[in-house]
């Protein structure tokens, strides 16, 4: 059986390959891919692409820590009433979700670029993970908060 790969968008290979080159934050164009899944999954942006490069093989991101979790994760929230986008047999829709999260990313990443006025590649990355890691949680009451309010109880 042949070992199962993922795609990469064509439309992007340039920039994949400066993120992952010599001067690049990332050492691997799996490592670009997967940042750029999160990212995408992160600001909403699922974009499907037709052309593509090599594909890369999956277990390049299996291989690494977290990288099947991060799969698995980004299915069970695009899909959250369907547990059964887990099984098995529903891998290639996991690859699939991952590379169009992937791809969405790397237009975020892109228009980040275009709007930073010459900053460089590490640059828009560093400015996008101190975003995500300065950014307030969702404003979402806790249960605890909601018993106490419900039962008028002031602890």
């Amino acid at each position: 059986m042949a070992e199962e790969r993922f795609r990469r968008p064509a439309e992007h290979e340039e920039l994949m390959a400066a993120l992952a080159g010599k001067s690049g934050p990332f050492t691997a164009m799996y490592e670009v891919m997967m940042f750029a899944a999160a990212l995408g999954m992160r600001k909403g942006r699922r974009e499907s692409f037709d052309k593509h490069e090599e594909p890369i093989n999956l277990s390049r991101v299996e291989n690494r820590s977290f990288g099947d979790v991060l799969l698995d994760l980004l299915a069970a929230v695009e899909v959250p009433d369907d547990a059964k986008i887990l099984a098995d047999d529903r891998l290639k829709e996991r690859i699939r979700i991952f590379e169009e999260y992937a791809n969405g990313g790397l237009n975020y990443i892109r228009g980040e670029l275009n709007a930073s006025g010459g900053r460089d590649l590490t640059g828009v990355l560093n400015l996008l993970v101190m975003e995500a890691l300065l950014e307030s949680p969702d404003e979402q009451p806790d249960v605890t908060t909601a018993i106490l309010t419900t039962g008028d109880l002031d602890w």
